[in-house]
């Protein structure tokens, strides 16, 4: 029983600590999506930003025409971005979730989440939704 426990206490060591590399390969992967998306929709380029959408996003919205209407007047902050900071990686909903907080124009700090789906090996855009900005203290 003694070597059953340890066998356990192991593995599940084992198998945390090869989890973390991957976690943190994710990690970037994503952050690097959601980035790339931002920095297309501050150089104008809707086309490149919709190509960062998950499919059933790019399905609902048809074009990117619609897409980029869609961002410019629900999500201003995204639509043009000051600082962008990334806060944690989490899972909840049924969902990968990414915090991002925007500094929007006027300099107002907006916390979205991002939640993240991987298409043929590649992460992709499934939604973003507003989240409390975190406190800050000075």
């Amino acid at each position: 029983m003694r070597t059953k426990l340890r066998n356990l206490t192991l593995s599940l060591i084992v198998g945390l600590a090869l989890a973390g590399p991957a976690i943190a390969q994710d990690d970037a992967a994503i952050e690097g999506v959601i980035r790339q998306q931002l920095d297309a929709f501050l150089a104008g380029d809707v086309d490149a930003a919709w190509g960062y959408a998950s499919p059933e996003i790019q399905r609902l919205f048809g074009n990117p025409e619609n897409f980029g209407r869609m961002v410019e007047r629900g999500y201003p902050m995204v639509w043009a971005p000051g600082d962008v900071r990334f806060g944690a990686l989490s899972e909840s909903d049924g969902g990968l979730w990414q915090t991002v907080i925007v500094q929007d124009a006027e300099g107002a700090l907006h916390a979205l989440q991002y939640q993240m789906e991987q298409v043929d090996g590649s992460w992709r855009i499934a939604g973003v939704r507003f989240a409390p900005v975190p406190q800050v203290s000075a």
